[in-house]
């Protein structure tokens, strides 16, 4: 059993631009593990890149898996997935996932309510609303677990979260200062219950996705 960032009282920043690429099981799918808790059956959060023409074995999703699409095509019998589409196959989905020209997703596996069976897609910045004080938002998913968000945040924009039950990062384009520290493209950051976000864009603005309220529901895969 691995456990990576596993005790999620704790604030981590990993810049996964500098994390090294390892092998997955399948030819020619690599990835950089963000957290994991478990064996090759994981609850993980992962940046995983497709090779061109690769493809992964055919799978059923015991625990559910929700991923964002940050570049190329991702493809699967259920059809083509551009960048920046946000994707929720709850428990019982399955699929044979695979890239023709190449892909890079963010990727959540076995972080579902075993309930949920509520598979949707969404172009995230197709759900963004009104921009108020330089941001816009889009809310890509809610129930009483947890909330995901997708945000535009035009430069010098700010922006506050203090909700409960954790906060969850991803940078997906352009830079926030945090602090004084610059998170950039692929910077992912997770702050345990209790502590507050506060960001503001750099001078190209920033894409950001974020989930709030799941961090006390985190626990090993029921396997």
């Amino acid at each position: 059993m691995m456990e990576l960032n596993a005790d999620f009282t704790k604030r981590v920043l990993v810049h996964s631009d500098k994390a090294d690429w390892l092998a997955s099981p399948m030819p020619g799918v690599d990835r950089r593990m963000l957290d994991r808790i478990g064996g090759e059956v994981a609850r993980a959060t992962t940046i995983v890149r497709y090779a061109p023409e690769s493809k992964f074995s055919a799978h059923t999703h015991s625990g559910g898996e929700e991923f964002i699409v940050l570049d190329g095509v991702f493809q699967d019998e259920h059809g083509d997935f551009p960048a920046g589409t946000y994707v929720r196959n709850p428990p019982t989905t399955s699929h044979t996932p695979g890239s023709d020209p190449g892909c890079t997703i963010f990727v959540k596996l076995w972080q579902f309510n075993m309930e949920d069976r509520d598979q949707f897609r969404k172009n995230m910045a197709d759900e963004l609303g009104s921009a108020r004080d330089g941001v816009a938002m889009a809310e890509l998913h809610r129930d009483d677990r947890e909330t995901v968000r997708y945000a535009h945040m035009d430069a010098g924009a700010s922006l506050e979260v203090s909700e409960a039950g954790g906060i969850e990062l991803l940078m997906i384009d352009g830079t926030v200062l945090k602090s004084g520290e610059e998170l950039r493209k692929g910077s992912w950051l997770r702050l345990p219950e209790g502590q507050s976000l506060s960001i503001k864009a750099g001078p190209e603005g920033a894409k950001v996705w974020m989930k709030t309220g799941h961090l006390p529901f985190a626990k090993p895969p029921a396997v």
